[in-house]
C-alpha cells in the first residue's frame, strides 16, 4: 500500500509532522522519519496498529488519544492537546510534535485547527 509522505506544518515556533499510521513492518522507516524531523512527542489519534515500544526506545514519547474518524475530537482530547502544546513548545521552542491517524488526512490534521 502506498502511503503519503510525512508533511511538516509550522507556524511561528510551532512545528508539527503529519504522518500515516505505520505497521510493525514499516516501523523502522517511520522512526527514521520522526527522528529526521526532530519529533519528540507522537500523538496517535487512531487505534494502535503497531508496537510503540521501539518508538519510545528512541526517546520519542507516544500518546494514545484515539477518537472516531469523521467525528470531532472529544473534549478531553482537545484539553489534552492544548495542554501538550502549551508545555511542549514552552519547554522546546521550535520542537516538533508528530500526529497521525490511519491515513494522515483527517483526524491527524483536525487538532491543528485548535489554537494553543
Amino acid at each position: 500500500m502506498n502511503r503519503p509522505a510525512p508533511v511538516e506544518i509550522s507556524y511561528d515556533c510551532l512545528r508539527f509532522l503529519i504522518t500515516h499510521n505505520p505497521t510493525n513492518a514499516q516501523l523502522g522507516k517511520f522512526i527514521e522519519d520522526l527522528k529526521a524531523y526532530g519529533v519528540s512527542t507522537l500523538v496517535r489519534v487512531c487505534t494502535a496498529t503497531y508496537d510503540k515500544v521501539p518508538v519510545e526506545q528512541e526517546g520519542i514519547q507516544v500518546l494514545d488519544w484515539p477518537f472516531e474518524d469523521g467525528s470531532a475530537p472529544p473534549e478531553q482530547v482537545i484539553d489534552d492537546w492544548l495542554n501538550l502544546l502549551q508545555v511542549k513548545f514552552r519547554e522546546e521552542p521550535g520542537g516538533c510534535v508528530g500526529v497521525h491517524c490511519v491515513a494522515g488526512l483527517g483526524r491527524s490534521v483536525e487538532p491543528l485547527l485548535l489554537e494553543p
